[in-house]
Formats: C-alpha cells, sequence, structure tokens
C-alpha cells in the first residue's frame, strides 16, 4: 500500500494530516539522514529533519574545549575523492551547492603490531604493497593477488552510480549499463573478505595482518568482514585517497544541513523523537518527547535499528524479519575514549595522523579492560588550526562494553575512568615518549558518554554479525516491513563508516523518491 492509496482510502483527518506537513521527516542527522535529506529536497521534496541534540552530525560530530576542536569519532575519512562514483560525500555535497576544502593524507595508518610488526599503509598504492611484501617475502605473491582482488570490486563499484538496490528500474538500466560490472558484484555478494584471503595466503601472521586490516573498520576480523566492503576501503584509500575536511569531520554535517535548507528543507535541533506514529500499521509521523506532532508521507529512522524498533515503535510493532536481523546481528562495543591536547614538542617528525596498536593477536577484539586494539587519530598534524598554536590533538580510543560502565556510583564510576584512562595513557607512552608531561588537556569519554550525547543503543558502533554470515546478503535494505517506515545509516546496507553510511542515504533517498514520484 503506498501513502497516495492510504489518503485515499482514509478519513479526512489523516488526509488533512499529510496536505499540510512533509514529504518526509528523517529522525536523526547523522550523515546517512542528512544525505537523505539533502537528496530529497534538492528533488524537490519537502523534508523535515529532527535532530535531538545541539548540533548535527552525530558519531560524525565535534566538541570545543580549551581552544582544541575535537572530532566526536574517528578522523579517517573516505568519499572526498575527486574521480569516479564511489566519491560519495564530495557529491552529496556538490548535489546541494556544497564544498569543503580536504586534505590528503599520504598514510592511512601506520600500524604497531606484535612482534615488532610496524607497516604503513602508504596512499600510492605499489608503495604500500612493496612495504608489506618486503616484511612477508614468502607470501608476496598471495598478499599482491588479495589486495588485486579487492581492487576488481572496487572498479565494479566504481564504474556504476550507487543508488538503491530495492529500486527495479535502477537495477534494470544499471545492469544493462554495466553488466560486466554486476554480474562481477554479484559473484563478491556472499563472501567475506576472509574466503578470498585464504584463497591465496596461508603464513598466519599475514592472515592475522588483514583480519586487523578489516577489524580497524569493520570491528570483525576478516573472516566476518563483507569481501564487498573490504574491496571498497581496501581500494579506495589508493584510490581517492584518505582526506581530512579542513575545519574538522564536524563540517561535513555542518555544510549537508547548510545545503539542506538552501534547497527548502528544514531541520529542527533538541527535537528528540518518542515515537514513530503508525495508523491502521502504516507510518504516518512522529511525536516528540515535548509532545509536538508531525506528519509525512514517509517517515524515515537515522537511530539503529535497536532503538527504532526497540523504543520509537512498540514490541508489538516489530516486524518478524526485523526481529529475525537482530537475531543474526549484534551490537558492537561502544569506546573509551581520550581526547587529549598535547605540546607538539611531544610528537617528533614524520609522525603519522592516523595509528593502531596492538601488543597481543589474542586481544585484538576485546572489549574489557584496556588491552585491546587501540585506534589513535592526530588530526592537528593534518589541520593544525584545530588546536592552540604549538599544540596537537591526540584522540585515542579502545573497544568497551556498556556493561562494564553500568551499576557505579559516581565516586567508582571517575575513579574506573581514572584508572582506565591511565593505562591507555601508559599505552600511548609507548607510541609517542613524553606524551604524559607534555598534555594540557585530557576528557575521557565512556559507552555512557556516547550513548548519552550520540543516542545510539548501548553507544554500540553500529551491528557486527553474531556468526560467519554469506557476506552482504543478510544486510536489510532501507525499506521495512513497516508500510511508509525506512531505515537509513550503518544498520542498513552496507554498513559502517561515513562513505557507506552515504552510499545508504543515496539508496534511502533514492527509493522514496520513486516511491513519491519524484
Amino acid at each position: 500500500m503506498t501513502a497516495t492509496d492510504l489518503v485515499a482510502s482514509s478519513p479526512n483527518s489523516l488526509s488533512e494530516k499529510y496536505s499540510q506537513q512533509y514529504d518526509t521527516i528523517i529522525i536523526g542527522s547523522g550523515i546517512g539522514g542528512l544525505v537523505t535529506a539533502t537528496q530529497l529536497a534538492a528533488k524537490g521534496a519537502k523534508v523535515l529533519v529532527l535532530e535531538s541534540y545541539i548540533i548535527p552530525g552525530g558519531s560524525s560530530g565535534y566538541f570545543d574545549r580549551a581552544g582544541y576542536r575535537f572530532d566526536v569519532g574517528a578522523s579517517m575519512i573516505f568519499g572526498f575523492g575527486d574521480k569516479g562514483t564511489t566519491n560519495l560525500l564530495t557529491k552529496a555535497l556538490a548535489d546541494v551547492g556544497m564544498s569543503i576544502e580536504t586534505i590528503p593524507d599520504p598514510v592511512q595508518i601506520h600500524y604497531h603490531l606484535p612482534n615488532d610488526l610496524e607497516v604503513k599503509v602508504h596512499r600510492d598504492y605499489e608503495q604500500f604493497i612493496q612495504e608489506l611484501t618486503q616484511k612477508f617475502p614468502q607470501a608476496a605473491t598471495g598478499i599482491r593477488q588479495f589486495y588485486d582482488e579487492c581492487w576488481k570490486v572496487f572498479n565494479c563499484l566504481n564504474s556504476m552510480d550507487l543508488l538503491s538496490l530495492e529500486e527495479i528500474g535502477y537495477l534494470t538500466r544499471v545492469f544493462f549499463q554495466k553488466p560486466l560490472s554486476c554480474l562481477g558484484l554479484a559473484r563478491y555478494l556472499p563472501f567475506n573478505a576472509g574466503d578470498i584471503a585464504r584463497k591465496y595466503i596461508t603464513e598466519p601472521e599475514v592472515l592475522r595482518f588483514i583480519d586487523i586490516e578489516c577489524y580497524c573498520w569493520s570491528v570483525v576480523p576478516a573472516a566476518l568482514t563483507p569481501m564487498i566492503n573490504a574491496g571498497m576501503v581496501f581500494a579506495d584509500r589508493h584510490y581517492g585517497g584518505i582526506n581530512y575536511p579542513k575545519g574538522g569531520v564536524g563540517q561535513i554535517a555542518q555544510k549537508l544541513a547548510e545545503g539542506l535548507t538552501n534547497q527548502g528543507g528544514e531541520i529542527h535541533y533538541k527535537s528528540r523523537v518518542k515515537r514513530i506514529i503508525l495508523e491502521r500499521g502504516q507510518a504516518i509521523g512522529v511525536e516528540l518527547v515535548n509532545g509536538k506532532t508531525f506528519f509525512a508521507k514517509r517517515i524515515v529512522s537515522n537511530a539503529t535499528r535497536w532503538d527504532t524498533f526497540g523504543k520509537l515503535l512498540e514490541p508489538a510493532d516489530m516486524p518478524n524479519r526485523e526481529a529475525k536481523w537482530q537475531a543474526t546481528y549484534s551490537k558492537s562495543p561502544s569506546f573509551l575514549s581520550l581526547h587529549i591536547g598535547v605540546k607538539a614538542e611531544v610528537l617528533a617528525p614524520g609522525t603519522e595522523c592516523h595509528h593502531i596498536q596492538l601488543a597481543d593477536w589474542e586481544q585484538m577484539t576485546a572489549a574489557r579492560g584496556a588491552a585491546g586494539t587501540l585506534f589513535v587519530s592526530i588530526p592537528t598534524l593534518l589541520d593544525p588550526d584545530l588546536a592552540p598554536a604549538d599544540h596537537h590533538i591526540v584522540h585515542a580510543f579502545t573497544p568497551s562494553w556498556l556493561d562494564d560502565w553500568q551499576n557505579l556510583t559516581p565516586t567508582e564510576y571517575e575513579a574506573k575512568k581514572e584508572l582506565q584512562a591511565g593505562i591507555l595513557l601508559d599505552r600511548l607512552e609507548q607510541l609517542f615518549p613524553g606524551l604524559q608531561a607534555g598534555m594540557d588537556f585530557l576528557e575521557v569519554g565512556t559507552p555512557r558518554t556516547h550513548r548519552r550525547f550520540l543516542g545510539r543503543a548501548d553507544g554500540s558502533y553500529g551491528p557486527m554479525p553474531s556468526r560467519k554470515l554469506a557476506g552482504l546478503l543478510p544486510m536489510p535494505f532501507n525499506r521495512t516491513k513497516i508500510p511508509g517506515l525506512y531505515c537509513v545509516g550503518d544498520s542498513t546496507f552496507p554498513g559502517q563508516g561515513l562513505n557507506a553510511v552515504a552510499f545508504s542515504g543515496y539508496a534511502c533517498a533514492h527509493r522514496i523518491a520513486v516511491d513519491l514520484g519524484f
């Protein structure tokens, strides 16, 4: 049943609600929600975004402290290339007349791994392959075969416009335009990166390296990481590259929000949605915590699927397919984060922007205590204006479960933050000697912080497979089983990451535009 059908068969009151409100309401202003909103507004739809916080962006937001501008999340940004079709952040901004100056990062990650393994992922592909094969000459052929196969996936993606795979007209058109690319992608859809890696590589330490290559953005090892996603990441870092937005990651959401309003769309801040309103089983509107209601032909949730179906809807309204998905995917951990300001002299010349440190392969996925994978971003190496003169930002974070931070008194909570931060600071000291002596600012965030400010269930980074699945095939698209309700963001195809959720936003907007006749 379409919204038009519903209006035609409904009482006048429902028809009036539709006529005086919006074409689409988006709950949340993460990047997926904003791309959906801007794409629809650019097509002429009447769009409203409802954001519970005071600025847009969600996990891609920012905050200011003591002269520093900190990114809420990671600073390693894909999607800002200037060629091909996978540069979705560049395209999304341009579609609403916006742009952002970016700064290229010559090295995606500097890995500091067990057994004194040090590897830099250079922007130049051949330089990266040469460095890795020098570390593992016995696996040189297999290493190149695996990463070259990632390029095959990427080249298929990069040859076509990335829109809704739910829309038969798009699928038909793109198949006739790019049949080999479509068949190539279909071939890889059921596979995970680990399946492909093990075709070519047998050396355990090389396979562990590929595991952490996947884990650093998918939060699962290669055996559970879809090959489509791996192909996108492992090739695009060399094709479009890692590019940092001037002014910080928060500029992406700020510019998209500005583009939205320029196109006639609306965004309301401090507007927390209490529930999605259903009538006759169809999503027709939302109610805020203050009791205010808005109605639209289509409702899009940029919340996690756990929040969407567990909080914004009644349990009885959860479709069976959704319950099955929640049994197939589980919430990944949140993070324990340190936002640090340090004197510039702490960092040696030649220090890279992004680092990953791990001392024990068995602890790679650990999310209790502070022994797991440590992620480090130093965005001021690319954009010094984010910090006071002669200072740098060091953002360090490691996976952490919300349960480990619950049921604590305020005193116990602060003591635990201090203890866990001290462990991470000691680890950072190994990478950057003198860091603790050179600190002039420290703020600690826990999973409770992420849950509170980002509005994400358990502060989770996103979904992860509960078991080995057939690549991306089980990942849901944007439409849900509730008529009129769509989901967008990292709980939908193709998953986590700014470029991935931008893809989700393009797909969602395309599907809705077709449904509404724009």
